[in-house]
């Protein structure tokens, strides 16, 4: 069995090396095979040249992206299309819910038999630990706002930690358009229209940096809402 691991990145110098060696310790314990996706969202700072050198050194290592930010979905995007595993897994360069994670939900595929498995910060009441008082309320109001608005019904639509297996991946994601915060909502929308079996796993914030959010909250739930509407013109007339 082949694990893929895609990070998104942007501007994200300053830990994009301790991100790739902790990843590589981890995965070499887990899975026979593996390779981590660093996906360059257009980054303006040394990440390129960071991720060219971590690249050279390690073959387990692919460097990807482009040269003008388009936004987080569509590294991910470029990401996922782009890997070669059986099962593709992604999550954000701050490793945010740790790597034990990626364990659990390689576990939960072989339990329950789904095509994606999705963390959820909404199962367990200790998952947003660490987020202060105000960050917390505000995304579970924005959450609230996005479920009402495109009719989703699991419990998180957009924890930065999800994996497909690899056709279902590539499947939905091919036709995925969204480059915005809303490129996770889009991808599981299009994953249930086709009929894929999506389970949830509890996942707790492990690694919280606040003051490194590219998330604001206000603007983004009104983009996302203008997203919501393209997503569901877009589905309609596939």
């Amino acid at each position: 069995m082949k694990l893929s691991v895609v990070i998104p990145v942007y501007n994200e110098e300053k830990r994009i090396k301790e991100t790739s060696e902790v990843l590589d310790s981890f995965l070499k314990t887990i899975v026979e095979d593996y390779e981590i996706i660093f996906s360059n969202d257009g980054s303006v700072d040394s990440t390129p040249k960071i991720l060219d050198e971590i690249s050279r050194n390690n073959p387990k290592i692919k460097a990807i992206g482009y040269d003008v930010n388009k936004g987080k979905g569509s590294a991910v995007r470029c990401g996922v299309l782009a890997s070669t595993g059986d099962y593709v897994v992604f999550t954000d360069c701050d490793l945010a819910y740790g790597t034990e994670v990626i364990k659990r939900a390689i576990d939960v595929f072989e339990e329950c038999e789904c095509d994606v498995v999705i963390g959820s910060r909404n199962i367990d009441s200790e998952s947003y630990e660490g987020y202060t008082f105000t960050r917390k309320i505000m995304s579970k109001v924005y959450f609230r706002i996005i479920s009402l608005a495109s009719g989703f019904k699991l419990s998180d639509s957009q924890c930065g930690f999800k994996c497909f297996k690899k056709e279902a991946g590539h499947d939905v994601f091919s036709e995925c358009q969204i480059d915005s915060f809303a490129f996770d909502l889009e991808a599981l929308m299009k994953s249930q229209a086709k009929g894929y079996k999506i389970c949830e796993m509890p996942v707790k914030i492990i690694n919280n940096d606040n003051s490194e959010s590219k998330v604001r909250m206000i603007r983004d739930a009104i983009k996302m809402l203008f997203d919501i509407r393209r997503i569901k013109k877009n589905n309609r007339n596939n």
